[in-house]
């Protein structure tokens, strides 16, 4: 009798170890998907930011998926579409003297599901025509392989 419980015992902890190794894998890949995706969603900023400081606007829209079905909230209200908010860019800041040095703050970078991930920051504009600083909430999803802007609030 003491024998089969010693045998049940050790079972029954190396089969909680086993639980274990199989949830820590699973955690550490999770972890690795969302870094990826945090260095992906970095890299489509820097790009932004980039393209900004050279006043390419077309460069700087590359961060956001190319469809009527974006959402641009701003101070101007609400813009769909991938067309108009580069129109709206366009009119906003024509010049290099107006877009200025852009230098986005990053304070947040959160999971909402899926491929799908918010990013809370600010946005800092040395200018010319005068400074302009602001926060924004925007929604990154990954769209044939790409991380793009779906929504963007900025103000």
């Amino acid at each position: 009798m003491k024998y089969i419980l010693a045998i049940a015992i050790a079972l029954l902890c190396f089969s909680c170890i086993s639980i274990k190794a199989d949830v820590t894998t699973e955690t550490t890949n999770t972890d690795d998907s969302t870094s990826l995706a945090e260095a992906g969603i970095r890299l489509v900023m820097e790009a932004q930011e980039i393209a900004w400081n050279n006043h390419d606007l077309e460069g700087f829209m590359q961060g956001y998926w190319k469809s009527d079905s974006l959402k641009f909230y701003g101070s101007r209200g609400l813009t769909y579409g991938w067309d108009q908010t580069l129109a709206n860019y366009k009119k906003g800041y024509p010049t290099k003297a107006e877009s200025g040095t852009l230098h986005f703050v990053i304070n947040d970078i959160s999971k909402i599901e899926g491929d799908n991930y918010w990013v809370m920051g600010e946005y800092h504009l040395k200018r010319q025509a005068g400074d302009a600083n602001g926060v924004f909430m925007i929604i990154f999803k990954k769209i044939d392989g790409e991380w793009k802007i779906v929504a963007d609030m900025s103000c």
